[in-house]
């Protein structure tokens, strides 16, 4: 007789705070794990970029080139260059072991809110408050952008890249979605301005924060309202919004000192995360691991599942 198979374990949310690190640089705007998960980026509002081992809590190098301050970075996917953007409306692309600025891109109009590089690291895809996305090739000594993206009507809040296509969120309430391969743009409205958008780690689906503080997950293809997810408050900030690393739970910051976590299927809220008592400016999710960074005021911190141990045993 076959025994059926065990349900599979709910997967545990990481709600115990392992670490909580002052990053010295003013606000930190965004927090963003490196490809592997084993380091992070925190952007200061100090001007500096900082590369951090989070477990550790051990800073490992600080990059400073920009003018202002930095709203975003992401990582190559060999871990070799960085790339960000902030306040001074530039994009800067740097060599990660120097430290050293290796490029800097000028021409956006206004601040520069969020980077992102192609899944090869050739380009870097910056959107900006003037309403563009703008496309940099790392190789090239051009100066000018090899591509614009415009379509935008309001300035753009969040630009996520998959291996062909790019999905972007604007203040005009709409998402975009541009197929490189297939050469077409496809848009959703919303209604609300956009805070954040982000891919599902299958790839079927868009996730969109807005200030109406609704989360929305929409199927990727048709455009279909899949799911809605309230509680938390985002009405005045660009917050962060993801799904866990499994697509088991939606994730987003709130300006009530929270992280709240729904369910992805039921809808249901989960867990409401108390982080402190002003906003969480920002988070970033493990890509593989029960692991979650968040962002408020001038520090980090560091989360785990509750049965986590650290290796030698300390919590």
């Amino acid at each position: 007789m076959a025994f059926p198979e065990p349900k599979p374990r709910a997967p545990e949310l990481p709600q115990k705070r392992l670490k909580t690190l002052d990053c010295g640089q003013g606000a930190v705007r965004a927090v963003r794990f490196n490809v592997d998960g084993n380091y992070c980026l925190t952007c200061g509002s100090d001007k500096t970029l900082k590369l951090w081992n989070p477990l550790r809590g051990t800073l490992l190098r600080t990059y400073s080139g920009h003018g202002y301050e930095v709203l975003d970075a992401a990582g190559s996917f060999d871990n070799s260059h960085l790339c960000s953007g902030g306040g001074d409306k530039t994009v800067v692309l740097w060599d990660v072991a120097t430290g050293q600025v290796v490029r800097k891109f000028r021409g956006h109009a206004g601040k520069v809110n969020t980077v992102q590089f192609n899944e090869e690291a050739t380009v870097i895809l910056s959107g900006s408050i003037d309403s563009s996305i703008r496309c940099w090739d790392c190789r090239s000594r051009k100066p000018e952008p090899v591509q614009t993206l415009d379509e935008a009507r309001d300035g753009i809040s969040s630009v996520k890249v998959s291996d062909h296509e790019i999905l972007a969120g604007s203040v005009d309430g709409r998402v975009r979605r541009y197929d490189l391969r297939m050469g077409q743009v496809f848009s959703d409205y919303v209604g609300s301005p956009i805070t954040c958008t982000c891919f599902s780690q299958d790839g079927q689906c868009t996730l969109i924060s807005s200030l109406d503080s609704t989360l929305r997950l929409l199927d990727k293809d048709t455009g279909e309202l899949l799911g809605e997810y309230v509680g938390h408050k985002n009405q005045k900030y660009k917050l962060d919004c993801c799904l866990s690393e499994r697509d088991t739970h939606v994730v987003s910051c709130s300006e009530d000192g929270k992280v709240f976590f729904w369910d992805l299927v039921e809808g249901a809220l989960v867990l409401a995360l108390s982080v402190g008592s002003s906003v969480v400016q920002s988070l970033a999710y493990h890509p593989t691991e029960s692991c979650l960074l968040t962002a408020m005021g001038v520090s980090i911190q560091y989360w785990r599942e509750e049965t986590y141990e650290a290796e030698g045993g300390a919590g």
